[in-house]
């Protein structure tokens, strides 16, 4: 019987046809690139409360999970925080899979076909930006884009970490930050009187009565399809549509692709209120004693259209003095850092006390390690933290309002007084996310946790985090549930129970 060709093998046809030199080097990581995907998925199957697993039973031997038509699956024992690729084969009623696809497909669940498409195009996108990325010789570079460029996988717990439907491979060569290009961003002219504007637009990105809208030119040739002047040339940071400019400046583009497990683009509710977030926020990092930034919107405008946006930001680099560096958490493992349980104690501490000051005072930070940076001394240590993008933090005005900080005008997704909401989005993003990404273990989480603890304010929030289990978004059951907006959760094992 015919089949049709596998991601695999259509981004090595591509390849060897736009950058043939890199074909051999593909090859070669696509082993590894499946034990990524397929460990990540192994933590879904092991943890998420997916309905079509009816109990699972840890023994010895691995995991085993029984499925609800009573066929198993089995594998090593699953480790919620382990970064590193340690699944190289899960078997299902004794027929064994190396292939997260393949399983997926095999497994014959609800929305599965599509799912398992995904996680080819996760596996063959992952190979690609290994085979094609190339080490920096700076350990301690200065420009702040160099340390996102550095962060290869992607998201260290979705298996869909490096999956970007709609993009051609020479495409991902170009704009993917792993593969070190620099991008030509497009301008385009839109009546003034047309658009939503939020604090100030930069004065060389106005043409008499119009607006110039830098826009990402995978967004031109593919949702636009408007002409266009041509724009600055960026460097692509972590997140793909933001870029680094010349001088200092951050630029968010609309982007309308789903990565990961989000269609990204710019939505105009987070435009309206992206300075008044701004401000904001900048006056509730000063409540930390120094130890937390937060990078100033400079500007934000849209057309309309979530798909014709932009917004200026500050770089993080901006608060660091001399000597000193900015760091996406992401992009920590890099500097080898994280390897000293002492360094990673303190680093947690650091965190635990920013993100639990400013819940208990109303605001939950979703710091994962793309949004969450450290400040390191020239020696490594850590120092404070900066935070980026606002737009998807909760606050709460009843917390607000007990400890007399005003409360803003805000309306919609953002404002929640419910505290398992505003639990689950800081401690899901950075307990569950950034520190344990960070410290890629349950074993070396649990150390880390148990050495800064003691050091808390004993608040109810901190409470919650040692006694509760520790949420994580369901990743896998939220692409496998394609009609039930917003997110979904799981329960972690808490490593300090």
């Amino acid at each position: 019987m015919h089949r049709p060709p596998t991601a695999e093998a259509e981004v090595a046809e591509e390849l060897a046809a736009v950058r043939p030199a890199l074909v051999s080097r593909y090859a070669a990581e696509l082993a590894g690139a499946r034990a990524a995907v397929l460990t990540r998925l192994w933590r879904a199957l092991a943890h998420e409360p997916l309905p079509w697993v009816a109990g699972r039973e840890r023994g010895r031997d691995g995991l085993t999970v029984r499925l609800a038509d009573g066929r198993r699956l089995h594998g090593p024992p699953a480790d919620p925080y382990a970064t590193a690729a340690y699944v190289a084969a899960v078997g299902l009623d004794g027929v064994e899979y190396d292939d997260p696809a393949r399983l997926t497909t095999a497994l014959a669940v609800a929305h599965g076909a599509g799912f398992a498409a995904e996680l080819g195009h996760s596996v063959a996108s992952l190979a690609l930006s290994r085979a094609g990325h190339a080490e920096g010789a700076e350990r301690w570079p200065v420009d702040d884009w160099v340390w996102e460029q550095r962060v290869v996988d992607g998201h260290p717990y979705h298996p869909n970490c490096r999956s970007r439907p709609g993009f051609s491979v020479a495409e991902q060569l170009a704009y993917g930050p792993e593969h070190g290009p620099v991008v030509r961003l497009g301008l385009v002219p839109v009546p003034a009187g047309s658009c939503v504007v939020s604090g100030a637009w930069p004065e060389e990105l106005r043409d008499g009565g119009r607006l110039l809208l830098p826009v990402h030119p995978w967004q031109v040739e593919h949702v636009l399809k408007l002409p266009c002047e041509p724009g600055p040339s960026a460097h692509p940071l972590m997140s793909l549509r933001t870029l680094a400019l010349s001088g200092g400046r951050h630029v968010k583009t609309a982007l309308s692709a789903r990565l990961t497990s989000s269609v990204r683009d710019i939505s105009v509710y987070s435009i309206v209120l992206s300075a008044t977030l701004s401000d904001f926020a900048e006056a509730l990092a000063a409540r930390t004693g120094g130890l937390l930034h937060v990078t100033r919107t400079l500007g934000a405008a849209t057309a309309g259209s979530p798909e014709l946006a932009a917004v200026w930001r500050e770089s993080p680099g901006v608060y660091a003095a001399p000597g000193e560096r900015v760091v996406p958490v992401a992009a920590l493992a890099g500097t080898g850092l994280p390897a000293s349980p002492g360094w990673l104690a303190r680093f947690a501490r650091l965190a635990l006390t920013v993100g639990l000051r400013l819940l208990d005072l109303g605001v939950a930070l979703e710091a994962h390690g793309q949004n969450l940076l450290v400040v390191l001394s020239p020696a490594g240590e850590p120092l404070r933290l900066v935070y980026r993008d606002l737009a998807d933090i909760r606050v709460s005005p009843a917390r607000l309002a007990r400890h007399g900080v005003p409360v803003p005008e805000l309306t919609g997704r953002l404002v929640t007084d419910d505290e398992t909401a505003l639990r689950r989005k800081l401690f899901g993003s950075l307990v569950a996310g950034a520190l344990a990404a960070t410290a890629g273990s349950a074993a070396a989480l649990r150390a880390a946790l148990e050495t800064a603890v003691p050091d808390l304010p004993r608040t109810p929030d901190l409470l919650a985090l040692l006694e509760e289990p520790l949420p994580a978004k369901a990743l896998t059951l939220m692409r496998l549930s394609p009609g039930a907006p917003g997110d979904q959760w799981a329960g972690l094992p808490n490593p300090l129970l």
